[in-house]
């Protein structure tokens, strides 16, 4: 496999869609969205994009920024979140192993001029390679704020990938990159293998990444409506890490204040700074992806 297959979004269907996706696992529907549309998302994110820094990791990129909290920040964003077709679609793909899903992250992915690309990965190893792998856990959206090339770091893609053996080395060269006009986005599964690309342009790649999930990888109770962070912040610290207040596996539990423009540092801020709290290292030894 070694092909990515686009669709015109005004014409496709959601069986059509369906179809290549259970082949495939990856898709492109362009021009889902006007330019205008693009135009004013940008304009409500602009404050919190423009003071969010690189995160000082080699794989998320060190020319890379992240920005979340999008549904609370842009009205406009919420369009993509809650697209009737996207939204039908996902609901559908996941069907066989939940009856509901959830939105699991909104980010504004900003890949910067210079930087290089992203090992290739799966995101569906964020729960560890445990979960039984004919369950697909998760279905995921990047939307393309500004056109995406090969040379600005549109992200690379390996259609099929989500057959290979998981002991197979991801061999850069078999990637693709999805290029797509600014308004389209790229639909695919967490079992895809993929990465950004590197951006050997001049301007920055602006992408939007919304990814759903299965709605029981979650708590039965919701401890951080239950114990909220001005109760949390004064139990022990064993009693916080219980309730979710620190990261899982890598990355998982991180947020963003939504009211709260990042000025010089990262806009992904680990659980523990919600209490007032240095990050705690006790999860590093856990499998990431």
């Amino acid at each position: 496999m070694n092909e990515l297959t686009r669709l015109n979004s005004r014409g496709a269907t959601n069986e059509t869609i369906l179809e290549i996706l259970h082949r495939d696992h990856a898709v492109i529907l362009e021009n889902v969205f006007e330019p205008s549309w693009v135009d004013s998302i940008l304009e409500e994110l602009e404050p919190f994009i423009a003071g969010t820094a690189p995160i000082d990791d080699e794989f998320v990129g060190r020319s890379t920024t992240r920005t979340g909290a999008l549904v609370a920040r842009s009205k406009t964003a919420r369009d993509a979140v809650a697209h009737p077709l996207v939204l039908d679609v996902a609901k559908r793909f996941l069907a066989d192993y939940s009856k509901n899903i959830q939105l699991n992250l909104t980010q504004i992915m900003r890949i910067l001029p210079g930087e290089r690309a992203q090992g290739l990965h799966r995101d569906r190893y964020l729960w560890s390679r445990s979960l039984p792998r004919e369950i697909e856990p998760m279905f995921n959206c990047i939307w393309a704020l500004t056109d995406f090339t090969e040379e600005n770091g549109a992200t690379r893609v390996v259609p099929g990938s989500h057959d290979w053996n998981w002991d197979r080395p991801l061999d850069a060269d078999a990637s693709i990159a999805a290029e797509m006009p600014k308004g389209s986005v790229l639909l695919y599964t967490g079992s895809i293998v993929h990465g950004g690309g590197a951006n050997e342009s001049a301007a920055a790649r602006v992408g939007m990444s919304v990814t759903y999930l299965l709605a029981w990888l979650r708590q039965e109770e919701n401890q951080y409506l239950s114990c909220p962070p001005e109760i949390a912040r004064e139990l022990e610290p064993t009693i916080q890490e219980l309730l979710g207040y620190s990261v899982g596996n890598g990355s998982l539990g991180y947020f963003s204040q939504p009211s709260i423009p990042s000025k010089g540092h990262p806009d992904t801020l680990p659980p523990e700074i919600a209490l007032g709290q240095r990050p705690t290292k006790r999860f590093e030894e856990q499998e990431t992806f």
